[in-house]
């Protein structure tokens, strides 16, 4: 596999990332070291992690369980040499009700780096911005009337000082956001000038077939500014496998799983009529290309005019062993006129 830098940062990476939120729920540990291991076979030896999974659901006892899956791999194996690690604190909410502050960043870098068993975090990201944000189905209702630009920067800077620190501590290597908005990432970019801070190299945001809200400003600041986008949920949390069609929950699924728990099963916001509609007709393009959809849809992260590097999970062995076996996929300029057409026809499904 090809690797590829993050932003104007010196940390290397390869093309695709291996993503990790279900590890210690839904993947239970043997398996998420079969993944792992599976992984670093095809040359695919970043993986991104966060403080809060595994998710569905997000419990606050199984904070850090996904880092520590990680990390009792890393010391069986004896691979932390050649990975390179992402992961992330939690904004407010779920199981950091202050968000993160200047004062909590240090320990809980310290606690990500003791569940994950390495030296250093090779990308450190804010799960999503303290000020709020637009992801996660909230852009329907989106209101930043509210926001204190005084304080944002403020709050800023003092978390900009203390990545720095971390960064001169040799604890983390590079800084990213994630859910972020344009106005957010320059507004980072420029504080951390102000104050010598560490510079944005990447904005983990979703990004799909059906999700393309970074097309647009955020793709001009990821051009401007060499800013990679981490895209995640690039299969739209798994919308994109054509396995929910029809409105059913195959057992096992994330879908099936979050009803269990008392959930919707709704894929947080993402199962629509309109997705519906559109997943049929991505289903109908790559029946006609003869190109398995999961593979379509994986390959196109690599048609953009920015950079990108996609971030694929799997529950499962098997899943992820049916994505490997779509790397090497390349779209044909009538297949991406037809994607281009598709949209259209389907803008904004959810």
């Amino acid at each position: 596999m090809k690797t590829t830098t993050l932003g104007k940062s010196d940390v290397i990476v390869s093309e695709i990332c291996l993503g990790t939120m279900t590890f210690g729920n839904q993947t239970g540990a043997a398996d998420a070291f079969r993944q792992m291991d599976r992984a670093v076979d095809v040359g695919m030896t970043f993986f991104d992690c966060a403080e809060m999974y595994p998710v569905n659901p997000v419990r606050p006892e199984t904070k850090g369980r996904s880092e520590a899956v990680i990390g009792d791999w890393i010391a069986q194996r004896d691979r932390s040499d050649d990975l390179r690690i992402a992961t992330k604190i939690s904004g407010p909410g779920n199981i950091r009700e202050e968000g993160f502050t200047g004062a909590n960043i240090a320990a809980a870098i310290d606690d990500s780096l003791r569940r994950l068993r390495v030296d250093v975090i090779d990308l450190y990201q804010l799960h999503w911005p303290q000020r709020g944000s637009y992801a996660f189905r909230q852009n329907w209702a989106y209101d930043p009337s509210g926001q204190d630009r005084a304080r944002t920067i403020a709050h800023m800077q003092d978390v900009c000082q203390a990545l720095k620190t971390a960064v001169d501590a040799g604890k983390i290597r590079a800084f990213g956001l994630s859910n972020e908005s344009a106005w957010g990432t320059v507004r980072w970019i420029d504080v951390a000038q102000q104050v010598d801070g560490p510079r944005v190299v990447a904005v983990q945001n979703e990004y799909s077939l059906m999700n393309r809200h970074y097309d647009l400003d955020m793709a001009e600041v990821a051009v401007n500014e060499d800013i990679t986008l981490l895209s995640y949920s690039p299969l739209a949390a798994g919308l994109l496998t054509g396995r929910y069609l029809g409105g059913v929950n195959p057992d096992g699924s994330r879908a099936a799983v979050d009803v269990l728990h008392g959930g919707k099963g709704d894929l947080g916001g993402r199962r629509t009529l309109q997705a519906e509609r559109a997943v049929a007709a991505w289903k109908a393009l790559a029946d006609e290309t003869g190109i398995d959809l999961i593979h379509l849809a994986i390959a196109f992260q690599t048609t953009r005019p920015f950079h990108v590097v996609p971030i694929i999970g799997a529950t499962n062995i098997d899943q992820l062993e049916h994505l490997i076996a779509g790397f090497d996929v390349r779209l044909s300029a009538e297949v991406l006129d037809r994607i281009a057409q598709i949209r259209r026809d389907h803008p904004t499904p959810y």
